[in-house]
């Protein structure tokens, strides 16, 4: 089975890869005291409706967006997979690799500028993203080694592991392919592969989320599982009601605080894994009307075309600039709230306009940095 590029099903791949893309940049423009989002942190400061809507859509109904990617990766690479697999694999390097190493050294770069000027490493600082121990904040305090691992493995720009991993995935899809097809394997396969995600564990590249749901892409392919119409397990409204419930009651408890909550721990985590898959099936099988207005819109089309634009560019970007932009704002009434609009959507903006005039003016460099995506 392959997907022609004029099917509805080929439409949805790209929309939702798209606006996957896009909340993302809301997610890393979430700006709450604590940044750092986990299924498990806790909201420390005032419920308002703010801090509400900030956590509800970032810590619970965005995040959707990750096993979105990872299920249709595995599902067009299994579509391939009558290709040689040297051949795929090769073409993987370029696509994954290279805009992987290109978009981590880019920002070390600029955080290196940032650095260099009073203002912009205020910024840098704000953010602690560089923060290496209790004493160093800055690149500048770097030894040559954390440089090294900055730029192959822990990038500043944090959204580029999606791409090491995938390529982790990709050089696997044999043995992926082997286990969730083999009559017996995949009954062991996937209780084992979701118990790992449910876990919230990593070991080494390999993560549960990314496994277990390219996974799931994979064996969606191979047995011809129908993505066009849900069966009656699948109904979108059931699974939306579940999913604004989950984040709902998620959102309240994390109010709560680490001590009240502790105890109820593990119930925080499973309302986060919850509201994922329940998330995947109402907007994949409950959208299509807004899918087909957009995707029959020349503007809207064209705007997926930078979808890797927007997800290499924007970080460190939206990071270093959250405080900035709160010293611009904050003499405006909930100039929080209006931040977490107002930036990322200005840096998609950005993102759009030096893709255009790079694709326009420069387009083999605009290829390999986008390994060859939206020509």
């Amino acid at each position: 089975m392959q997907v022609k590029s004029n099917t509805f099903i080929s439409k949805k791949f790209t929309f939702w890869s798209f606006v996957s893309m896009f909340v993302l940049v809301f997610l890393h423009g979430y700006n709450l005291n604590h940044r750092y989002l986990q299924p498990w942190t806790m909201v420390e400061e005032p419920l308002t409706f703010n801090t509400y809507f900030q956590y509800f859509l970032c810590n619970g109904i965005f995040k959707f967006r990750i096993p979105m990617l990872f299920a249709i990766s595995g599902y067009l690479f299994a579509v391939q997979d009558y290709k040689p697999y040297k051949q795929q694999i090769g073409k993987r390097f370029k696509t994954l690799l290279i805009p992987y190493f290109i978009w981590s050294i880019f920002a070390l770069l600029l955080t290196y500028l940032f650095e260099m000027f009073a203002v912009t490493k205020g910024l840098v600082e704000s953010s602690h993203l560089m923060q290496i121990d209790e004493k160093r904040m800055f690149l500048h305090e770097y030894k040559w080694h954390e440089w090294l691992e900055k730029a192959l493995a822990n990038p500043v720009a944090y959204q580029l592991w999606f791409l090491r991993v995938l390529f982790i995935y990709n050089l696997a899809y044999p043995v992926i392919k082997w286990l969730v097809t083999h009559k017996v394997a995949k009954y062991i396969f996937f209780p084992l592969v979701t118990l790992f995600w449910l876990s919230h564990g990593h070991l080494y590249f390999i993560e549960g989320e990314g496994l277990l749901f390219f996974a799931l892409g994979v064996w969606i392919q191979k047995t011809n599982f129908n993505i066009e119409q849900p069966n009656k397990w699948l109904k979108p409204l059931p699974w939306a009601i579940i999913l604004v419930v989950a984040v709902a009651v998620k959102t309240q408890m994390a109010y709560l605080g680490y001590e009240k909550i502790k105890p109820w721990m593990g119930l925080v985590v499973l309302l986060y894994k919850i509201a994922i898959p329940s998330g995947l099936i109402c907007m994949w099988f409950g959208c299509d009307t807004i899918v087909m207005w957009c995707m029959n819109k020349k503007w809207f089309v064209w705007l997926t075309s930078f979808s890797f634009m927007i997800y290499a560019l924007h970080v460190p970007l939206v990071t270093y600039t959250i405080d900035g932009m709160f010293k611009l704002l904050n003499y405006m009434p909930h100039y929080r709230f209006i931040t977490f609009f107002v930036l990322p959507i200005s840096i998609i903006a950005l993102a759009v306009s030096i893709g255009y005039i790079l694709k326009n003016t420069l387009p083999k460099v605009y290829g390999i940095l986008t390994g060859g995506r939206g020509l």
